[in-house]
């Protein structure tokens, strides 16, 4: 998924809730920017989202930071952040982290999210990461069930998180 490499096509054409559909995940773009942040929104319910186009634009330009979208012929209904995290411990191997994975509630249980981390997951093998990391809410226990049905081994480390409220100034 390089910077001209935008679609990969998920299941191809699927026949969801009796329309046919085109699923594709791709890159983010400028023109994504409502889209992602309805999503966000329901992620993140508590504080004021705004996601900026000219953020996704630069975003788009990076070789080490992806926002994804599954567009779902021309409607957005998931999205997640990868970054590839340059690390020295193991000769060139990169690490990953996964943030704001995030499926519309009217896509949810019907395979977007696992087609995401599947996608990420191909992606972050053939850039040779070391590993994959991400975190979800602890009071969310059905991500936490889906990652873990993943793969993803809940107890391997424990995450820290200072939110920049609480950053000395």
């Amino acid at each position: 998924m390089g910077r001209g490499d935008k679609t990969l096509g998920v299941g191809a054409a699927d026949n969801l809730k009796g329309k046919l559909s085109m699923r594709h995940i791709r890159r983010a773009t400028k023109e994504d920017a409502e889209a992602v942040t309805n999503l966000y929104r329901e992620l993140n319910t508590l504080s004021p989202v705004s996601v900026l186009p000219e953020r996704i634009d630069a975003v788009a330009n990076s070789s080490n930071t992806f926002l994804l979208v599954c567009d779902d012929s021309g409607e957005i209904i998931a999205t997640a952040l990868l970054c590839l995290c340059q690390d020295v411990m193991f000769d060139n191997q990169p690490f990953a982290v996964v943030e704001n994975v995030v499926v519309s509630a009217n896509y949810k249980r019907e395979g977007i999210g696992k087609s995401m981390m599947d996608y990420i997951e191909a992606f972050c093998l053939a850039q040779d990461c070391s590993k994959i990391m991400l975190q979800t809410s602890s009071e969310n226990r059905d991500a936490q069930d889906f990652y873990t049905a993943m793969g993803y081994d809940p107890n391997a480390k424990i995450g820290f998180i200072k939110y920049r409220r609480y950053l000395s100034r």
